[in-house]
């Protein structure tokens, strides 16, 4: 048939050294938080505090989901995973989007719960460690701001850390209106609707984690763009069974049939193209080559 494949696994990016530094941080500072509210909680014999170190908690979890994902991606490929363990940061970013769904499911049956039975609430108390809680999270959240721009796995990461923030600016502000009003009805209605501002930001996640984990096309990667990139290349003049998906949180697949006008041509338009392709944020590319004369076929393709 005169078919010729090329196969290129480009070098990807090596992790950032940087952002796992940042996550050991985060990871740390979350930690002595809930020492310190678990502690508190014992203290004043205060339940909602002792419940908020719980939650804080399982945010120090998140973030140590996101640090496995990091390692886990730097694994070497073997014969039984012939990617290495990239796709474990997709599967965490997916776990992290459900587990920011059960949070919003937990703040409203509480908020609820509140709303039918209200209970007396020390305001000042409250807000003093709600506001230890905003700079915690806030410096976080900041930390991981970067990194979540192009990575699903710490954006996940990086939306924990957002909510509990927003979630201490409204206890914050509660507890200053229930100190100044005595109106402890405030408190689960603050909740209910920054667990709806939640829900807005998280459903972003599982629907772009969800994409990566059924190989979807992902949501930065253009079939048609990247066919007219190909279709510009010298020497080709036809393109098909374009499979594009993605192997990590950062890195993509790709693999596609190109018709060259004359195969000995081939190996300068496979080069040509790749570049292009990675300049697209394909990072892998299969690229096999045929001409118009003997093409591949359906049922051979």
């Amino acid at each position: 048939m005169g078919n010729h494949h090329h196969h290129d696994h480009a070098v990807p990016a090596s992790t950032d050294k940087r952002m796992r530094n940042i996550l050991i941080i985060s990871i740390a500072l979350n930690l002595l938080f809930v020492i310190i509210e678990a502690s508190i909680g014992v203290w004043k014999n205060s339940l909602s505090l002792l419940s908020d170190a719980g939650h804080n908690l399982s945010d120090a979890f998140s973030l140590a989901l996101v640090l496995v994902g990091f390692y886990l991606a730097q694994r070497a490929a073997n014969s039984h995973y012939t990617y290495g363990y990239k796709k474990s940061t997709i599967l965490i970013s997916l776990l992290n989007a459900v587990l920011l769904l059960v949070a919003v499911g937990v703040i409203v049956a509480e908020s609820i719960h509140k709303m039918r039975m209200p209970v007396a609430i020390d305001g000042a108390a409250i807000s003093w460690t709600a506001g230890v809680g905003i700079l915690v999270n806030g410096v976080t959240t900041l930390l991981l701001m970067r990194g979540q721009q192009n990575d699903l796995n710490v954006r996940g990461a990086f939306l924990h850390m957002a909510a509990d923030t927003l979630v201490s600016v409204g206890v914050v502000i509660s507890g200053v209106i229930i100190s100044l009003t005595g109106w402890f009805i405030i408190d689960p209605i603050i909740s209910i609707v920054i667990a709806l501002v939640i829900l807005i930001s998280t459903w972003e996640l599982l629907h772009d984690s969800v994409r990566l984990a059924l190989d979807g096309v992902p949501e930065n990667v253009e079939i048609d763009h990247l066919s007219e990139h190909i279709m510009a290349t010298p020497h080709v003049i036809g393109v098909h069974h374009i499979h594009v998906w993605a192997i990590s949180t950062t890195e993509n697949a790709m693999t596609a049939h190109i018709v060259i006008d004359d195969l000995a041509h081939a190996h300068e338009a496979v080069h040509a193209i790749k570049s292009a392709l990675a300049k697209e944020g394909i990072s892998h590319a299969t690229l096999e080559t045929e001409t118009p004369d003997a093409p591949c076929e359906d049922k051979e393709c």
